[in-house]
């Protein structure tokens, strides 16, 4: 179950990223991220929960394809990579796969899916602390990265992280919004090489 030849299908399939320069030769950055959305990042988080990555070298390879495609822009061209995000307020690939991640936890712990399609077993703990998150999941120890990065165990330690506020969210939209907020202050958000943290905490809640 390695997936790297389906990351380097999607790193070369150039002909969007060539068919957005053809087309639209003055793109401002509104125009940018519509299209950009739409056409070419919908298709690098095409089912994600299955292969979400953990090598490095792979991480890389599709940060790539956005770091090429922000370029485009003429006013981004002289910014840095973590520049150009930050002045489209686009978020890296990593931080959107694990956001992706989290996103599907909440949908089959609140019931969002057919229990009988989906599949995966994300055991609750039974012990519930003062403070704690109500929905924490168990953590089991793997012996093989075949197991420890598949999805039912590598969302564990980071869903747990997440606060009462963000994980009890009523709808999928206010679970969306409440991540966003909470993770806001995460430097993966626009720096790919960095690791989520339990960093702004305390400016969420407060």
């Amino acid at each position: 179950m390695h997936f790297s030849h389906h990351v380097y299908d999607q790193v070369h399939k150039n002909y969007i990223l060539g068919l957005i320069k053809r087309n639209f030769e003055h793109l401002d950055s509104q125009t940018f991220m519509q299209l950009y959305k739409s056409l070419l990042r919908l298709n690098l988080e095409y089912a994600l929960t299955v292969w979400n990555l953990h090598k490095e070298y792979l991480i890389e390879e599709l940060e790539k394809v956005q770091r090429r495609a922000t370029k485009i822009i003429k006013d981004c061209r002289s910014k840095s990579y973590l520049e150009r995000l930050q002045h489209l307020k686009l978020p890296t690939l990593k931080y959107r796969r694990k956001r992706g991640d989290m996103i599907e936890v909440y949908k089959i712990l609140h019931n969002k899916y057919d229990s009988n399609a989906v599949g995966l077993n994300l055991n609750l703990n039974n012990i519930v602390h003062t403070r704690s998150n109500s929905y924490k999941l168990d953590k089991h120890r793997p012996k093989y990265d075949l197991r420890k990065f598949f999805f039912s165990e590598r969302v564990v330690e980071l869903w747990n992280s997440l606060p009462p506020s963000v994980v009890q969210a009523e709808t999928v939209h206010t679970f969306n919004n409440r991540l966003d907020k909470y993770w806001s202050k995460q430097e993966v958000l626009y720096n790919y090489k960095a690791k989520f943290t339990e960093s702004g905490h305390r400016s969420y809640l407060t």
